[in-house]
């Protein structure tokens, strides 16, 4: 394999320098040499040995992204603006899946520990378990040895957090549906403890309240479609009455009952209405398009990139704040 003195050696530059084009280096390097350099490790095919950056530096060139599934939606989008943001800081992104399970966290950020990552984000909904002393050690561990951990959603220790107002948002979603004439609502949720779910049932159930209509039943389930599905079955078989609002925690969630309503004939809307939160772009394209609260998804994970690597960081929770969509899965009554 070719090395860095092989590199230099062709560039006709010193190791020093072919050093600071290739690893990162904060230190400026003439536009000559580095265009030199680069051809070099192009033409020889050299690449930087990360583990070697890492003893040498204490931390890779790598940010670690949690997520509790990567097939949804609402997590590609926030890989997304990870992945922008890593780019403009010349880092590299490995995402590792959660779902949304503790002891597989724990595992997880004990093996990306052994990398030297610059930054972990977890991007995984936090749950009541999510401070629990094994996984804030590792956390923990992690910072003192020079990365940094950002939570998406509270954290705890020396964790930096980017917050998204789901709470605020659904308050003002159910708000806006009491509005437009709703009285009855169901809530299809996750499990109780998992702060996303549980933060977005109390502002809906306040904001729907606010103005005169009652939650009359909380569904327990996931973050997925199929949950989603199953729940709207579930309710259709104890009976549902017309004029009712189906508020799906998530846009799957609630993409996932509005397919099942259309499977049983009922009429998405003018029957039965139906609302998601997050806005992802597949809840624009289904008929009819889903209401919903728009979180900036590609900006929020462009801010924990920041977080991340900024030393002077601050939040902007301005840029982050939800935005109510009203569309025709729920056009009033």
């Amino acid at each position: 394999m070719p090395t860095l003195h092989d590199v230099a050696r062709s560039a006709g530059v010193s190791l020093a320098t072919a050093s600071r084009v290739l690893n990162g280096s904060t230190r400026k390097v003439a536009e000559s040499y580095r265009e030199k350099v680069e051809a070099a490790a192009a033409e020889l095919g050299y690449t930087a040995n990360l583990s070697a950056q890492a003893t040498a530096k204490g931390t890779a060139a790598i940010v670690a992204l949690l997520v509790a599934d990567i097939a949804d939606p609402y997590f590609g989008l926030l890989a997304s603006g990870v992945a922008r943001g890593a780019d403009e800081a010349g880092l590299v992104v490995t995402i590792a899946i959660t779902e949304r399970d503790l002891q597989r966290e724990v595992r997880l950020v004990r093996a990306l520990r052994g990398q030297r990552p610059r930054a972990l984000i977890l991007a995984a909904s936090r749950s009541t378990e999510s401070s629990a002393p094994e996984l804030q050690q590792e956390l923990d561990a992690i910072s003192a040895t020079g990365g940094r951990v950002v939570a998406l959603g509270p954290g705890g220790g020396d964790v930096r957090t980017v917050l998204i107002d789901n709470r605020g948002g659904a308050r003002a979603l159910g708000a806006a549906l009491a509005g437009r004439g709703y009285r009855r609502a169901v809530i299809l949720a996750a499990a109780e403890g998992v702060r996303t779910s549980d933060d977005r049932i109390a502002g809906f159930t306040e904001g729907f309240a606010a103005g005169g209509g009652a939650v009359e039943r909380i569904h327990r389930g996931a973050f997925t479609r199929e949950s989603g599905a199953q729940a709207m079955r579930d309710l259709l078989a104890l009976g549902i009455d017309p004029g009712t609002v189906v508020f799906g925690i998530s846009d799957v969630v609630a993409i996932g009952a509005l397919a099942t309503l259309r499977a049983a004939g009922r009429a998405v809307g003018s029957d039965i209405a139906v609302a998601g939160f997050d806005d992802i772009p597949t809840g624009r394209d289904v008929t009819p398009a889903l209401t919903t609260v728009r979180v900036p998804l590609e900006e929020v994970g462009y801010q924990t990139l920041r977080a991340a690597v900024d030393e002077a960081w601050e939040p902007h929770p301005d840029e982050l704040s939800p935005e109510i969509l009203l569309r025709d899965s729920t056009p009033g009554l």
